[in-house]
């Protein structure tokens, strides 16, 4: 049976060991980078396409860019965006050029969502959320896909490289819409190499590898072109609070968004799946079972900085000494500090916004 990995959400990834073998990705290895971020030491950055090549970049201080964007659907996003923006900034940080591109068309033929509308969510909340998660604005490139007709007219080109039959073998399906956005996709990839050809990387979970692997195809199919075959790094799911794979929006009560208020919050991790035993005497003889604890997942992927910090948790947790209802008050205290300061900068971000410079075409 074909293999798929589907970024529009229908399957998910059981082994990441098995999924690095099923589709040639390389494993991550975070002493390959200078002074990784908490995503690569943990391991919740877990593979890649062409990681050597961006290391270089960055040992060399050689021209090199890293890329994400925006779907503006909704005015929330979730704790998945949240890893993105950490990796982007990571790569900025580390002297690559950072753009940021809102996939208004994509949204359009997608998920319904007007051109209009998306401009309007995206100048609103999704730019100043990234800003407010630690994007630097004023070294960061700014489009929107309806305004730059570069990247459509090369999805056109794009599109003639590509057989039908090949992309349902990436996809799964090949209707209309999400041809449209696959190739516009394409284009967004590549946009920073239009003027200056150079490396980048694209920072994405593991559902977004369609994307890049249709990316590379096209790549090595216009040759003459000489663009450098886009790198990529992924991250895990953060799992859902309720012990499955992936937080869903589907089901509200187990997937924290960002924002997210401080009644919520609670609620919801306080219901969440833990490690602790049955009863708080077998919790403190046998200890947690960490691996099964949603609440620490949350703590490793998002809440606590400091390694020597989450060691500490980790082991007095593991021992029994932490009871699994003090994890989750200390998990729920953490996140709601976060929410706090997140909507601090994001009305500072909002005030920003008229002096961000969009790419003119």
């Amino acid at each position: 049976m074909t293999k798929i990995i589907d970024p529009y959400g229908s399957e998910l990834i059981k082994d990441y060991t098995k999924t690095v073998k099923d589709f040639g990705l390389e494993v991550f290895n975070s002493k390959s980078f200078p002074k990784p971020n908490k995503t690569m030491r943990r391991g919740v950055v877990f593979a890649g396409r062409d990681l050597k090549i961006i290391a270089r970049c960055i040992k060399e201080k050689k021209p090199f860019y890293a890329l994400s964007g925006i779907m503006p659907t909704n005015e929330e996003i979730h704790l998945g965006n949240k890893l993105v923006v950490e990796n982007l900034k990571y790569f900025q940080e580390h002297g690559g050029n950072a753009y940021i591109l809102v996939a208004d068309l994509e949204a359009q033929a997608a998920r319904g969502v007007t051109l209009e509308e998306g401009r309007k969510r995206a100048l609103n909340f999704h730019i100043p959320a990234y800003i407010a998660l630690g994007l630097d604005p004023k070294k960061t490139v700014f489009y929107f896909q309806s305004d730059n007709k570069e990247v459509v007219q090369f999805a056109y080109e794009a599109a003639r490289k590509i057989t039908l039959n090949e992309f349902k073998a990436i996809y799964g399906t090949a209707d209309p819409g999400r041809i449209m956005s696959a190739v516009t996709q394409v284009g967004d990839v590549l946009y920073p190499q239009f003027k200056e050809r150079m490396p980048g990387i694209i920072p994405v979970g593991i559902d977004q590898d369609p994307h890049i692997r249709l990316s590379r195809d096209v790549v090595n199919r216009m040759k003459a072109k000489k663009f450098f075959l886009p790198s990529s790094i992924y991250h895990k799911y953060t799992p859902s609070l309720d012990g499955r794979m992936k937080m869903s929006k589907s089901r509200p009560e187990s997937c924290i968004t960002i924002p997210e208020d401080e009644k919520s919050v609670r609620r919801k991790i306080m219901k969440a799946v833990s490690g602790g035993r049955p009863t708080l005497e077998e919790h403190r003889r046998l200890g947690a079972e960490v691996e099964k604890c949603m609440v620490f997942e949350m703590l490793k992927q998002h809440l606590v900085e400091d390694d020597k910090e989450l060691d500490k948790i980790y082991k007095e947790y593991k021992s029994g000494k932490m009871s699994a209802g003090e994890i989750k008050e200390m998990a729920a205290e953490k996140m709601v500090a976060f929410m706090k300061d997140f909507n601090k900068k994001l009305e500072k971000a909002r005030k920003q916004i008229d002096k961000i410079k969009f790419v003119q075409f």
